[in-house]
């Protein structure tokens, strides 16, 4: 889909959170998917090009701002030792190149 103005870019916005909420929900509370991982994952690229394209239009309640779901009955807290990582999705050989590159700076830094 082809976004002409903000205000296009807006309404996608609005339908992309919707949707990606939507499947989060499915995934995370009711344990069901009814689109595959991948399809998710283009949405929320999606989302996350237009916010970066009109990054007045980003709200705290925007998937790419925060974690996905409520934890499902019968999980126990956890906590780390460590600080966990995220992984970003990736869609072509930049994006594997890019966290490539985040990860060797990021050790770097922990192992001087």
């Amino acid at each position: 889909m082809e976004i002409k103005n903000k205000k296009e870019a807006k309404e996608r916005i609005e339908k992309l959170k919707g949707v990606i909420n939507h499947h989060r929900y499915l995934y995370h509370v009711k344990n069901i998917s009814e689109i595959s991982e991948e399809a998710l994952d283009s949405l929320k690229d999606e989302l996350k090009k237009l916010e970066e394209k009109y990054p007045d239009l980003v709200t705290p309640d925007s998937p790419t701002q925060r974690v996905a779901g409520k934890v499902l009955d019968g999980f126990q807290k956890v906590k780390h030792k460590v600080a966990q990582w995220s992984f970003n999705d990736a869609f072509n050989f930049e994006d594997l190149e890019n966290w490539e590159k985040r990860n060797k700076n990021f050790l770097e830094k922990k192992l001087k």
